[in-house]
Order: C-alpha cells, then structure tokens, then sequence
C-alpha cells in the first residue's frame, strides 16, 4: 500500500508537469472562441516553452545571483505546491509534512522571489511591476486564508488531502457556507494568477502589466522556467478549488489501482469544465483599474467572511 502513495505522489507531479501548460493553452483556446477570434493550438504553451530552452539567455550586467536563481526557486515552489495538493489521490507522502497554511506560504515565497528579481535590474516597469504584485498578494493572501479557515473548520483539520475527504464523504447538499467561499476563492485564483479583471495576461501595454511586467528582462531558460512556473500556478488554484468544493472522484484514502485509474480521466474533465468557466469570466469582465483592485480583493474577503458567519 505504501508503494501506491509513492506512486499516486510521483503521478500527481508528472500529470501537473504536463498538464499545466495544456490547461492554459486550453484556457486561451476558449477565449479566442468565446471572443471571435482564432484560437492557437492547444499545444503552443508547450511549443513556447521548447523553443526558450534552446535559446541562448541574455542577463543584464546588473543583474546579481538573485536574478539567476529566482526562477529555479519559483518553479521549484510551485512543484512543491504541486506535490501537496490531491489532484488525484489523498494519499500523499509528501502533504504529510505540510498543510493548507504551509502552501500558502509557498505561493508567497515564489511572489517574494518573483518581486526581488524584478527590482534587481532597476528597470521602471520591473519595479512598477513588483510593487502591484506585492500590494495584490497582501490582499488575496488574507482572502486565501480565510477560504482555508472556513474549510478547516468543517473538517477540522487544515490538511488539505484530508479536508477532501471529508468533504467527499459528506452529503451532497447546498452548503451557504462552502458557496461563499467558493466566489471568494474564485476572485483570488483570478488575482493571483494575473487574469482579468486584475491583470490581462496577453496584454503589451507595459503600464498595465503586473506580472508580464516582472517577467520583461528574462529570456531563453529563465522565461521557459518563469512560464512553466506561471502554468503550474494556475494549475494549482484550480486543484485546490477542486480538493475544497468539488472533491469527488480524487482516490481516497481505501481506494485501490482502479479508483486511481478513474481519478485520471475526471480530473481532465474537472480541468476542461473549469478552464471553459474561466474563459467565460474573463470574456464578460472588464478589466480594473489597478486603484480598484483593493476593492475587488477586500469583496473576495467579506465573502469568506461570510462563510465563516454562515458556517
């Protein structure tokens, strides 16, 4: 038994490895159709990410260690964060040593390390970037949190494989509590992975880029790692938007080969139905000012609020 956690753990990396940059390809294929426009191939994320690893990188003259090795630690975080998260199974090795608190910490590490790389050129846009960054994750991470708190409180515990479960064995009902902070973590997947109505991630104007922006000065591998890092991020929110509110049909802790078998083909679906859906929220809205922002967030945050009040 303990040889098919291993395997479910190595499964749930190497699917969101391959998966991510497919997830949001599918994504900008379903904006395109729902915008009139025509579609790119459902695998030129993994095309544009091919085609950086065999270019030569340039790097500033400025540009110290940090620079270098940030997107090697961005990327490794959003691995970890993979790593913890049941997309799958619950039944993982590596969540034991962490929890729902602990991966939100890993998301504030790569923002962290994402936001000094940025500053370390000395660029205008670079700066501008970082610091609309930096005033977004102040405001999601509470937001996140309380999403969290909500959860744990339901299953009482705040590991995440194990509020899945039981989460999944509960009762199919209409939770008021769960349906707030659902909408509020679906404004915090939207603000920190850089969609509209925060940031619109296939504009070219550098005065509204927030993350694009941070991303100007890298080329060659460091882009290719910073990209992958940017699709497994997106990956990740929406597992864990899975594991919290729609748990079913993730092995769970007694199911065998077969139930992590039948995990695999549901959880394209999961992906395809909510890539569809967030391709839908974007097309309708309209993109914010960056100085309404802490307006959207702090709205994502009375929502969990009102989880918490409902529960």
């Amino acid at each position: 038994m303990r040889s098919l956690h291993w395997f479910t753990q190595v499964l749930e990396v190497a699917a969101a490895l391959a998966a991510a940059p497919l997830f949001h390809g599918w994504v900008n294929q379903c904006r395109a159709w729902l915008q009139n426009r025509s579609a790119p191939p459902l695998l030129q994320t993994y095309r544009g990410i091919r085609k950086l690893f065999y270019k030569d990188a340039v790097i500033a003259e400025r540009a110290s260690p940090l620079f270098r090795i940030a997107p090697y630690v961005v990327f490794a975080t959003m691995l970890t964060a993979a790593a913890i998260i049941p997309s799958m199974g619950t039944r993982l090795p590596f969540s034991s040593s962490a929890d729902a608190i602990a991966l939100v910490g890993l998301f504030a590490t790569a923002r962290v390390f994402l936001a000094l790389a940025a500053m370390d050129i000395g660029t205008a846009f670079g700066t501008l970037g970082a610091r609309r960054e930096m005033m977004v994750g102040f405001l999601a991470e509470p937001a996140l949190l309380m999403v969290v708190f909500v959860a744990s409180l339901i299953s009482m515990t705040t590991s995440l494989p194990a509020i899945s479960e039981r989460l999944a064995t509960q009762a199919l009902t209409l939770s008021p509590s769960l349906a707030f902070t659902a909408v509020a973590f679906t404004m915090v997947l939207l603000a920190e992975n850089g969609r509209i109505p925060i940031d619109n991630p296939a504009t070219h104007l550098e005065l509204t880029m927030i993350h694009e922006a941070m991303m100007l000065e890298y080329s060659a591998r460091h882009l290719a790692l910073m990209e992958l890092a940017a699709a497994l991020k997106l990956f990740n929110y929406a597992c864990i938007g899975f594991a919290l509110f729609i748990p079913w049909g993730t092995a769970m802790g007694g199911g065998g080969p077969g139930a992590l078998l039948a995990a695999v083909p549901i959880l394209g679906a999961k992906l395809a139905v909510a890539g569809a859906a967030l391709a839908v929220i974007e097309t309708v809205s309209a993109k914010l000012r960056v100085f309404r922002a802490p307006e959207f967030l702090a709205t994502a945050f009375l929502f969990a609020v009102l989880g918490l009040l409902v529960h």
